[in-house]
């Protein structure tokens, strides 16, 4: 097997003994080895960033964003390899994976734009002769780490802004799905990035408190499960850093009487099961207001959720491929089982899925409960697959109060025709992206991204205009040339118009 290494310095670089396995999910075959880095391939990579710094932050702003329009360039020119990449470690569709780089290019794009974001404020005459202004100036060396669900987008929402605002960065990325994403660090490359100012470290929890205690680097930015991300902001805060620690989700669709339930329907099905529900914004749970909503959604779900097209990841034509790991997929199928205990009704029974000439793959097939209620472990954890759980409730108010209890506020949508009812619904909801008949509703490039509740940790969104905040800080000048020939008084009140 090939073995990936570390992006340093612009070069690959081993890192000694420690290794991990990277398994092709749909035939559960370990196919490459990746090199996990100690504390001191870490320390490597911040030297490198280090070095690169001060020659970046001075580029101007238009010469880092002509970096990424080729950028942007290469990753539409290799598509394709992208998104096979993507499929083969990762287990999701051909499809899925092309529309997820898609999405992080959306994310270049907006960096394309840093001398607009970054040319500041200016006032003339703030005072006599004084003129004040405000830039936007880099923190120096900052750091991401990202998840297995999203090897291309993900990165794609952290390190090309951080970059064009002047920062060096050092990219931890899941170790379970790493290819493509050290090869997209590499097109940066190619398309002029200096040496040093992107920097791929692969490794666990060594390479993250590596990164955590460094104290070059100045800031953490992390999207992953809710007590990583609590630990991470936790420990990054202590020490000083900025940290936005994107968590946990458990999102809720609700649907109205009034909801155009064939629509409802087909929407929910992507985002309940699409890429085998491991997003973290996948609908988890359908809140039903009125026994009939959910007889007739149960009705309608059962057909569709028993004929979904489940195969390799890397064919095309599918609806689903595998969990990312044996263990992910046993773990759901705990839930399931918990679900049953617990007396929720499982409709569709999703366990036990072989696939032809993939019976190693880490496959399971999509399940739907009814009857759930909120008490079971099924309705209040993240179960990170392709489990959907309905809820059966009298009225908006308590869908809404539902919703507003849940520890965690990351999306959540109304399926409704009623326009005072969704305006009360996106009004009141304690969640940080609202959807109406929307059932993704990730914010484009040019919002931000983030949750409320136990789904955020930090005061800062990600992408978008918070994330030029994120990976800056303002400074304000104020500027006044006193005539030569006068000589003024010292004054000692508090100085004011």
């Amino acid at each position: 097997m090939s073995t990936i290494q570390h992006l340093i310095n612009g070069d690959l670089v081993s890192s000694g003994d420690r290794t991990a396995d990277v398994f092709n999910p749909s035939t559960g075959q370990a196919i490459r080895k990746l090199q996990l880095a100690s504390r001191e391939t870490v320390q490597l990579a911040i030297d490198a960033a280090k070095a690169a710094f001060p020659a970046w932050r001075k580029t101007p702003a238009a010469k880092r964003a002509q970096v990424m329009f080729r950028f942007k360039q290469l990753l539409e020119q290799n598509e394709a390899k992208i998104a096979q990449m993507i499929s083969e470690e990762h287990g999701k569709t051909l499809e899925d994976a092309a529309g997820e780089l898609k999405r992080g290019i959306e994310n270049v794009e907006f960096a394309c734009a840093a001398p607009e974001v970054l040319k500041g404020e200016y006032s003339r005459n703030v005072g006599p002769n004084i003129d004040a202004w405000s830039d936007f100036q880099p923190l120096g060396i900052v750091a991401g780490i990202t998840p297995f669900n999203f090897p291309a987008m993900v990165p794609l929402w952290m390190y090309p802004l951080a970059i064009v605002c002047g920062n060096c960065f050092i990219l931890k990325p899941s170790e379970r799905d790493p290819s493509s994403t050290l090869y997209i660090a590499q097109l940066l490359l190619e398309a002029g990035l200096p040496a040093g100012v992107l920097n791929v470290v692969h490794g666990d929890k060594v390479a993250v408190d590596a990164l955590i205690e460094a104290p070059e680097v100045k800031a953490l930015s992390f999207v992953g499960s809710t007590p990583i991300a609590e630990y991470i902001y936790s420990e990054g805060t202590r020490r000083g850093k900025r940290v936005q620690a994107l968590g946990g989700a458990k999102n809720h669709a609700v649907l109205m009487p009034d909801a155009d339930l064939d629509n409802a329907v087909s929407a929910l099905m992507g985002a309940a099961y699409g890429s085998c529900g491991e997003r973290c914004m996948a609908i988890s749970v359908a809140v039903c207001v009125g026994d009939q909503v959910a007889d007739a959604l149960v009705a309608k779900l059962t057909p569709q959720i028993k004929s979904l097209k489940i195969g390799a990841g890397t064919s095309c034509g599918l609806d689903m491929g595998p969990l990312v790991t044996a263990q992910a997929r046993d773990k759901v199928s705990g839930y399931v089982d918990d679900g049953e205990q617990a007396g929720a009704k499982l409709v569709v029974d999703g366990r036990g899925l072989s696939v032809s000439g993939n019976e190693e793959g880490f496959f399971l097939g999509g399940c739907l409960f009814d009857h759930v209620t909120p008490q079971m472990r099924i309705y209040k954890e993240e179960i990170f697959g392709p489990v959907l759980c309905i809820v059966r409730v009298e009225s908006l108010e308590q869908a809404m109060q539902l919703i507003n209890d849940h520890e965690y506020g990351n999306g959540t949508c109304i399926f409704t025709r009623d326009g005072e009812a969704a305006r009360l619904f996106c009004d009141e909801i304690e969640v940080g992206m609202v959807g109406v008949n929307v059932p993704l509703p990730v914010p484009v490039a040019y919002h931000s991204f983030g949750g409320w509740k136990r789904s955020l940790f930090g005061d800062l969104h990600a992408y978008g205009p918070d994330g030029v905040r994120f990976y800056t800080r303002r400074k304000a000048i104020t500027q006044r040339w006193p005539q030569r020939a006068s000589h003024e008084a010292s004054q000692f009140a508090f100085p004011s118009l």
